[in-house]
């Protein structure tokens, strides 16, 4: 028999870490190659991690609640035979000095070069001389905060090995007073100059009266993730918001047209989410300078167009898949994307990938009956999209022989952006563009 490692296997760009949410499986329990072994989260997604090989679960290396980093053991197996059988599992990452041993006579810039790449990996904050460990989202607060690596130290954390935590850092953020100004150097010719009187801490809110039959309900990890980016984005982003009213006429009776044929074809259905991502694709190619995100003062312009697509989940709460490359695909493409996406979402199915790397998103709020929202910007893009509910409505329309009074099909879109990157003219020429391709639908377009 052999002791193989399980680790945490890697969730894609950005993911450096994932908390155990519980196992499936118990000490001494045997397990089959595939079987899913363990539920984890990541500031993204729920996903669950499955076992490479048949064995025996002979060791639970990280419990409920404790967090793991990526390539890290979270179990041992026993497994049958030795040699070939645990030949192939990946091996945690190494110290320079013990790759230094392993390879005889290699230059010695090689060994600083591999030395430094693997120091900055291990930390890798984006603070120099920090030697903190700092998630994604947690390195993100701090970096649109302009918290410096001083003030980062000063945080006591509260997560695994004293790590800080979202809460941690938010709550720094919202009684953070500004820094003292730095006292002159007394010398025989300069006087020192008083420092002022520090500033009084930021007022704690009181508790919240409750009267006879209220009930308190504690967020659940996914609702605490979801407030914690809401509030963060409205705190970065100084947000405006475009409304356009659409006559979606067209697209309406091309579905009608193509939807059953659809269906019978393919076995999916045809919503009108892969219409509206096809118009909202058309229109970044237009104007390439919303797909883009905020570094500090510098403009990321982004290769890939990427949409996210705000889903709906059945206890109540949000998860936002992406469309990657969406300009690279049909529209019976999109709706086969689109269709798995939500199926898997609804179902807790998503992959952490799954949930990365969106550079513009849509929201579909007349699922629900709305006519129009004012939707909030997922950072770092810098605009999201908000179609309505789809209503029949009297319009007047302009035809050879004078205007004319018709039953048409009406849907609003609003449009929220960045004010820091996207001007009111960029903002609503977008929307303008998105407009038009709907309006206009070809009804010989081909699916």
């Amino acid at each position: 028999m052999a002791e193989y490692k399980l680790l945490l296997p890697s969730m894609g760009e950005g993911v450096m870490e994932a908390t155990i949410i519980s196992w499936m499986f118990n000490e001494g329990d045997s397990v089959k190659e595939d079987d899913s072994v363990v539920e984890i989260a990541t500031d993204k997604v729920d996903s669950d991690v499955p076992t490479p090989v048949s064995g025996k679960i002979i060791k639970i290396l990280k419990q409920k609640d404790e967090v793991a980093k990526i390539g890290e053991a979270i179990a041992i197996l026993e497994v049958a035979g030795a040699g070939d059988a645990v030949a192939d599992q990946p091996q945690e990452p190494k110290s320079a000095e013990e790759v230094k041993t392993e390879i005889p006579n290699v230059d010695s810039d090689v060994v600083k070069g591999l030395e430094a790449a693997m120091e900055s990996a291990k930390v890798s904050t984006g603070f120099e001389g920090s030697d903190l460990y700092l998630s994604p989202l947690v390195k993100s607060i701090a970096q649109n905060e302009k918290i410096s690596d001083a003030e980062l130290q000063s945080i006591k954390g509260s997560g695994l090995d004293g790590r800080i935590t979202k809460e941690d850092i938010l709550s720094f953020v919202a009684n953070r007073t500004a820094p003292a100004a730095p006292q002159a150097v007394s010398t025989p010719s300069v006087a020192a100059t008083p420092s002022p009187a520090p500033q009084a801490a930021a007022p704690v809110s009181a508790p919240m009266k409750l009267n006879e039959g209220d009930e308190v309900i504690q967020m659940d990890r996914v609702r605490k993730i979801i407030a914690d980016a809401m509030v963060n984005s409205k705190r970065t982003s100084p947000h405006v918001t475009s409304f356009i009213e659409t006559d979606v006429t067209n697209v309406v009776k091309w579905r009608t047209k193509h939807k059953d044929l659809f269906e019978k074809r393919e076995g999916e259905k045809l919503t009108y989410m892969p219409i509206f991502v096809k118009a909202i694709v058309k229109a970044i190619q237009d104007f390439p300078m919303i797909n883009v995100s905020v570094d500090g003062d510098k403009i990321i312009k982004k290769k890939n167009i990427n949409i996210g697509m705000a889903t709906a989940l059945p206890d109540g709460n949000l998860i936002v898949p992406v469309i990657k490359n969406a300009d690279q695909l049909s529209l019976s493409g999109l709706a086969k994307a689109i269709n798995d996406l939500a199926h898997r979402a609804r179902n807790k199915k998503l992959r952490p990938e799954d949930t990365q790397g969106a550079t513009y998103t849509i929201s579909n709020v007349g699922g629900f009956g709305n006519l129009m929202g004012t939707p909030i910007i997922p950072q770092p893009q810098v605009a999201i999209l908000a179609v309505g509910a789809i209503v029949k409505k009297p319009a007047v329309l302009e035809t050879k022989d004078g205007d004319v009074i018709a039953i048409r099909n009406l849907m609003f879109m609003s449009h929220s952006y960045d004010h820091r990157v996207v001007d009111g003219s960029l903002g609503g020429m977008f929307l303008k563009h998105v407009h038009d391709y709907l309006q206009n639908w070809d009804m010989n377009t081909e699916i």
